[in-house]
C-alpha cells in the first residue's frame, strides 16, 4: 500500500509541473518586496510559474514556493532550504565588488 501511495503522489507532482525540472513560463510573480529569491527554494521553479506564489511564515521569516505542493518537501528538511534562503539573502546584501 505504501508503494502505492508513493506512486499516486510522484504522479501527482509530475500533472502538477512542481518539481518536474521543466521550467514553465513566469505567469508574471514581481518581487517588490525585496524577497532575495525569484525562484521557489524547494523546486528551483521561478516563481509565478506555476500559480499564484505560495506565501507563509517560518520562524516569522516570510517564505515563497512556487506552489503548495512545495510546503511539504519543504517540511521533511527545513534546516536545509532556509540555510539556502538565508545565503540567498546575504548575497542580496552584500556590497558589489
Amino acid at each position: 500500500m505504501r508503494t502505492l501511495t508513493v506512486i499516486f503522489c510522484s504522479l501527482l507532482l509530475v500533472l502538477s509541473g512542481c518539481g518536474s525540472g521543466t521550467p514553465t513560463q513566469s505567469k508574471g510573480y514581481v518581487n517588490t518586496d525585496g524577497y532575495p529569491l525569484d525562484v521557489c527554494v524547494v523546486s528551483g521553479q521561478k516563481l509565478g510559474s506555476m500559480g499564484d506564489v505560495f506565501v507563509t511564515k517560518f520562524n516569522g521569516k516570510t517564505l515563497k514556493l512556487c506552489c503548495s505542493a512545495c510546503l511539504k518537501d519543504f517540511n521533511k528538511d527545513t534546516a536545509k532550504y532556509m540555510s539556502l534562503l538565508d545565503e540567498a539573502g546575504a548575497k542580496k546584501d552584500a556590497p558589489v565588488k
